[in-house]
C-alpha cells in the first residue's frame, strides 16, 4: 500500500475504554457485534448473572443492553439485531455502576446507593418514600412500573467491587455485605415489577447470601451458549481489525501469521466451559497492542489483584502447584468463598482459567489463560515471597538472563545467593518449601526472555535453561552435596533430552544450605 494512501485512509477508532454503547455507535468506534446474544438473552427473560475478569467488556455490555431496552433502535443499526428485533420497546431502566468509587469507608458505598437513587426518585417522583436504601428501591421499580406501564429493567454492574476492595478490613465488609445484600434482595420481591435484570461482577465470591437469597438468578457464566458475549474470538479480531492486525505486524517486522500468534500467545486462552474449546482474547489488551504497536502487559498493568496475593500468602498457598491444579466443578460456581482455598477465586478473577475437563469426575484442569497473565501475576506475586521489591523483579530477572546467556554460570549462582542472603528476617523463618518456591517463580520468570522450565513431575530436573548458546540442568540438593546433585542429573538421565540440538550442556550441581537459608556449595560439569 503506498505510503500516501496510508496517511489518507479515515482513522478508525479503537474503543479503549470506551463503557458507553450510546458513545461508542454514535461518534463511530469500531465495534465487535455481540447483539445476536443480546437479543437472545433479552428474549429469554431470565434473571441473569455473568462473572468475568476485569476489563473484559462487562460495562459496555450492559450500557448495550440499557440502549436496546430503551429502544435506541438508530444505535444498532447494522448490527445482528436489527435483522432480528421488530417492535424496539422502551422500558425503564435502571443501571447501577458500582464500579467507580475506591470504597475505603462505609460512607462511600452509602453515597453511591444515596446518589443513585436521589437520581431515580426524581425520575419517576417517589419522593424518596421508604427509610433504607432497600425500600426506597423497591418504590422506585414500583412507581417506574405503574407509571411507564411497561415493566423495569435492572443492570447492575461490578455487584462485588465493595467487596472487593474492603478483602483486608473484614468489619468494613461486614457493613457492606449487610447494606447490599438487603439491597439486591429487593429483586425478588420486585419480581412482578420486572421485565428483565442483569448482574456483572468479577467474582460469585462476595460471602454474602446474594445468590442463595436471589434463587431466581440465572448464573450464565460456565453456559456454552454464551461463552463470546464478552471478549474476542480470533475470527472477531480478523473480521474486524485486519488493517491494525497489518500495522502491527509491519511495525514488529512480523509476517500477518505471525502477528496473530503472538497476539494469541500473549492475550488469547480464557475458557469459559469445558464443550466450546474456543479461546477468547482480553479485548483491552488486544485494543492497547493495536493503539501503540506494543505486545505489552496493558491488562496487568491496569490493576493489581492485592487481595489474591494476600489470600495466597496467608493459606500459605504453594505457588508451583497453581499452573495445572485439578479443582471440581461446583468449586467454581459455589458462591461461598473459602479462605482456605484461593484457587476458585483466582480462577473467577481472570489469572487462571479452565485447560482441561474430566467429565467422569466432573475435574477441571486449571492453568495460566496466556503470557500476559503467567508472567504479570509471577511478577506481582515475586515481592510476597522474596526480597525484592516489585520495581527491581524485572531487573534481577533479566541480570539472571543475562549470565546464562553469556555462559557465565558463576556469576549466576553468586547473584541467586545474593538475593537470598538478601531476605528479611520475617521471610528467613520460612519453610523449605518456602525456598522451594522461590526457585520456581526465579525460573518461571526467566521463562520470559529464554526457555526455561521447572520440575512439573518425577524423572525431571529441578530447572532447564536454554539460551541460543547454552543448554543449563540444575539439580538443587535440600538435605544433600552438590556431588550427589550432579551424580542425581547423571543416574536419572536428566541431561539426556538436551545434547542433541547443538547447544552447550552445561550440568550444575547446587547444595542447599538448611542452615544458612542459602546457597552452599555448587559444582558445574560442562
Amino acid at each position: 500500500m503506498p505510503h500516501d494512501t496510508l496517511i489518507n485512509a479515515p482513522l478508525r477508532k479503537l474503543p479503549i475504554g470506551i463503557q458507553s454503547f450510546e458513545k461508542l455507535r454514535s461518534e463511530n468506534f469500531l465495534y465487535v457485534d455481540k447483539t445476536a446474544l443480546i437479543y437472545r438473552l433479552a428474549q429469554a427473560g431470565n434473571p441473569c448473572f455473568l462473572n468475568r475478569p476485569r476489563r473484559f467488556g462487562k460495562s459496555l455490555l450492559l450500557s448495550s443492553f440499557e440502549a436496546y431496552f430503551q429502544g435506541k433502535k438508530e444505535l444498532f443499526r447494522g448490527l445482528a439485531i436489527e435483522k432480528l428485533e421488530k417492535e424496539w420497546l422502551q422500558y425503564p431502566v435502571l443501571h447501577l455502576d458500582l464500579n467507580a468509587e475506591k470504597y475505603d469507608s462505609r460512607e462511600r458505598l452509602v453515597d453511591i446507593l444515596e446518589r443513585q437513587l436521589r437520581q431515580w426518585e426524581e425520575l419517576y417522583r417517589t419522593g424518596g418514600e421508604g427509610i433504607t436504601h432497600s425500600g426506597r428501591f423497591m418504590t422506585v421499580i414500583r412507581r417506574a412500573c405503574e407509571q411507564t406501564g411497561r415493566r423495569v429493567v435492572v443492570l447492575i454492574d461490578e455487584y462485588d467491587k465493595p467487596l472487593l476492595r474492603s478483602f483486608d478490613n473484614q468489619e468494613l465488609q461486614h457493613d457492606f455485605r449487610e447494606t447490599l445484600t438487603a439491597f439486591y434482595t429487593v429483586l425478588k420481591s420486585a419480581d412482578p415489577w420486572l421485565q428483565f435484570v442483569f448482574i456483572t461482577g468479577v467474582t460469585k465470591f462476595a460471602q454474602m447470601g446474594i445468590f442463595s437469597n436471589l434463587n431466581q438468578l440465572q448464573d450464565i457464566s460456565l453456559h456454552p451458549a454464551y461463552t463470546t458475549l464478552c471478549g474476542m474470538t480470533r475470527a472477531e479480531i480478523e473480521a474486524v481489525f485486519a488493517p491494525e492486525l497489518q500495522s502491527l505486524a509491519r511495525g514488529n517486522g512480523l509476517t500477518y501469521e505471525e502477528a496473530m500468534d503472538k497476539l494469541g500467545r500473549q492475550y488469547d486462552g480464557y475458557h469459559f466451559n469445558y464443550r466450546n474449546w474456543e479461546g477468547m482474547f482480553n479485548p483491552f489488551s488486544v485494543l492497547n497492542t493495536f493503539s501503540t504497536g506494543l505486545f505489552e502487559n496493558a491488562w496487568f498493568a491496569s490493576d493489581t489483584p492485592t487481595f489474591l496475593a494476600e489470600m495466597l500468602r496467608k493459606t500459605d498457598f504453594d505457588l508451583r502447584d497453581l499452573d495445572g491444579i485439578e479443582v471440581s466443578s461446583a468449586s467454581l460456581s459455589d458462591d461461598r468463598a473459602d479462605i482456605h482455598n484461593p484457587v476458585p477465586m483466582i480462577y473467577q478473577s481472570g489469572y487462571l482459567t479452565i485447560k482441561k475437563y474430566d467429565p467422569q469426575f466432573g475435574l477441571y484442569t486449571l492453568g495460566f489463560p496466556n503470557e500476559e497473565v503467567k508472567y504479570g501475576f509471577l511478577n506481582f506475586v515475586a515481592p510476597f515471597y522474596t526480597p525484592v521489591a516489585s520495581t527491581d523483579t524485572a531487573f534481577y530477572i533479566g541480570k539472571f538472563v543475562r549470565e546464562l546467556t553469556s555462559g557465565d554460570v558463576e556469576a549466576f549462582l553468586e547473584r541467586l545467593r545474593c538475593f537470598f542472603a538478601d531476605f528479611p528476617y520475617e521471610l528467613n523463618t520460612k519453610t523449605e518449601r518456602h525456598y522451594q518456591v522461590v526457585f520456581y517463580l526465579v525460573f518461571k520468570l526467566m521463562g520470559q526472555f529464554t526457555e526455561a522450565e521447572v520440575r512439573s513431575a518425577r524423572g525431571r530436573a529441578d530447572a532447564v535453561v536454554k539460551t541460543a548458546d547454552y543448554t543449563y540442568v540444575f539439580e538443587f540438593k535440600l538435605d544433600g552435596s552438590a556431588e550427589a546433585a550432579l551424580q542425581q542429573i547423571e543416574e536419572k538421565g536428566y541431561s539426556f533430552p538436551y545434547g542433541a540440538d547443538g547447544r552447550k550442556l552445561v550440568k550444575v550441581g547446587v547444595s542447599f544450605d538448611a542452615e544458612q537459608r542459602n546457597l552452599g556449595e555448587w559444582l558445574i560439569v560442562e
